[in-house]
């Protein structure tokens, strides 16, 4: 590329409005990196704490040893906290005396499902951003363009005689600006779909935890409910 038409040079004198949205969209990005630095750690996390408690669920193990261990530990998240949540109830309400049996595994299921919202909350926490960034970014930089090329033809008014070479530096610093928007938005919107996806796929996984739990604590409140535990 020619030196006179160099990037740093063009955004250096772009007009106040176009290094505005330039600058915008820059921030943007860096702020978009953050998130998908810290959703991908997250989620690896996630996924991994799930596969290790249900390593650890079924095999066989005593759950009330397995609760209080995650109880000792504190700040339970996933899977874990899911556990937690509905084991603790299912004991809460058996050590109140005559509690039905649906009673025992209703009011361990809502708890489990409150566990598994604010779980799911957690893990979807800024994907809104990135979702926003990808959609807004491109429209961003397009505003910058349409305004620097407005600028470059303004300027044509005030000579005789138009030249490419006069207007070539203010399209190619306007087009700088839905570059750097489309820079801005593609890791954006990639992210996002990835993100939501490992979400989604975690989410079938606590669901499907809290049926087969369920299941086991169904069959401990018939047995308690006949006097066999």
């Amino acid at each position: 590329m020619n030196a006179d038409l160099s990037v740093i040079r063009l955004i250096a004198e772009a007009s106040f409005i176009v290094q505005l949205v330039i600058a915008l969209l820059l921030g943007a990005s860096v702020f978009s990196w953050s998130i998908i630095f810290r959703k991908h750690s997250l989620l690896g996390r996630a996924r991994r704490g799930a596969d290790e408690f249900e390593s650890g669920f079924w095999s066989g193990g005593d759950l009330a040893v397995l609760f209080r261990k995650i109880d000792a530990q504190g700040g339970a998240t996933g899977m874990e906290s899911i556990f937690e949540m509905g084991f603790r109830e299912f004991a809460r309400l058996k050590s109140q005396g005559e509690v039905a049996a649906d009673q025992l595994l209703e009011g361990a299921r809502r708890a489990m499902r409150v566990a598994q919202l604010k779980e799911i909350d957690r893990l979807e926490h800024s994907l809104a951003t990135l979702a926003t960034v990808g959609s807004t970014s491109p429209y961003v930089g397009l505003f910058g363009t349409v305004w620097g090329i407005m600028n470059s033809f303004s300027a044509l008014g005030n000579v005789q005689q138009a030249t490419l070479a006069m207007v070539a530096p203010g399209i190619a610093e306007a087009l700088i600006a839905t570059a750097i928007g489309l820079f801005a938005a593609i890791p954006a919107v990639i992210a996002y779909n990835r993100y939501a996806d490992k979400v989604s796929r975690l989410e079938l996984r606590y669901d499907a935890f809290i049926e087969e739990f369920s299941t086991i604590l169904q069959r401990h409140a018939t047995r308690s409910g006949r006097g066999e535990a």
